[in-house]
């Protein structure tokens, strides 16, 4: 496994940690935009079913935004304990070493790139990406 040094982890658990800050912030961000649009339909702004479409289709989709930055919330939690558990930078499949440059660039991998691969091939869903 790769052995990081304590400058590399402090490293990666800081951006891990701007990275959480902005997705929190995202967060509230489009909640308080849904407050703001549910307040709206109530106060009667929205007066046909083509409006009305329009707002269910916003907030479904602000409600699956928030969702997916939640899980990558969930993700940056669980890297953090990876990081304080000495096991960041393991694969959680086989072991072998993610690299460098994947960390870099995706820091909440859980796998390495083979594995990864393997792990989206046999859990892809008709109709949904695999990535």
């Amino acid at each position: 496994m790769t052995r990081f040094t304590p400058t590399e982890l402090d490293q990666f658990a800081s951006q891990l940690d701007r990275a959480y800050a902005a997705l929190l912030d995202q967060v509230r961000q489009e909640l308080a935009a849904s407050d703001e649009q549910h307040f709206q339909d109530l106060a009667g702004r929205v007066h046909d079913q083509g409006e009305e479409s329009v707002a269910d289709m916003l907030a479904d989709l602000g409600a699956a935004m928030i969702d997916r930055h939640i899980q990558e919330m969930r993700d940056i939690e669980a890297a953090k304990r990876r990081i304080k558990d000495g096991a960041y930078g393991a694969c959680a499949d086989c072991g072998a070493d993610i690299g460098l440059a994947r960390l870099k660039a995706y820091p909440t991998a859980r796998r390495c790139i083979d594995c990864q691969g393997v792990h989206e091939k046999q859990f892809a869903q008709a109709g949904h990406p695999s990535l």
